[in-house]
């Protein structure tokens, strides 16, 4: 699945809806493996920590937020290992215009309690 192309559009619009409906119930985070088996049973084939994976969940928070002034959801996919959200996410928000600021720990809690405030009211 290449970027720009209807089929990534669908799948971006999949990751999108799929991430809402969890920032709506709490913020609870889930794992890179259910969220791939979640877009597949959408019909949308795209491995967990490989190919499109990563820029699909930027691409998710960018369309969002493209301002920074909201939560970025892609903070809500976590490694099954760790339960925590991989480099790429710390990237993403550290970078204009997002620059969130604090440790690892700081931000990301930050993060997941934003999107449970900004998406229980919508």
């Amino acid at each position: 699945m290449q970027k720009g192309t209807p089929e990534y559009g669908e799948a971006l619009e999949a990751v999108i809806e799929i991430l809402r409906q969890q920032a709506r119930m709490g913020a609870r985070p889930i794992p890179y493996g259910d969220l791939s088996r979640e877009l597949a049973r959408r019909g949308h084939h795209v491995p967990p920590h490989e190919g499109s994976m990563p820029y699909l969940l930027e691409d998710a928070s960018v369309q969002e937020s493209p301002d920074g002034s909201l939560p970025l959801l892609s903070a809500l996919v976590v490694l099954k290992d760790t339960g925590w959200p991989s480099t790429g996410f710390f990237k993403l928000a550290r970078r204009a215009p997002y620059g969130r600021q604090g440790d690892d720990v700081v931000l990301w809690t930050r993060e997941i309690e934003k999107l449970a405030e900004h998406y229980a009211a919508s």
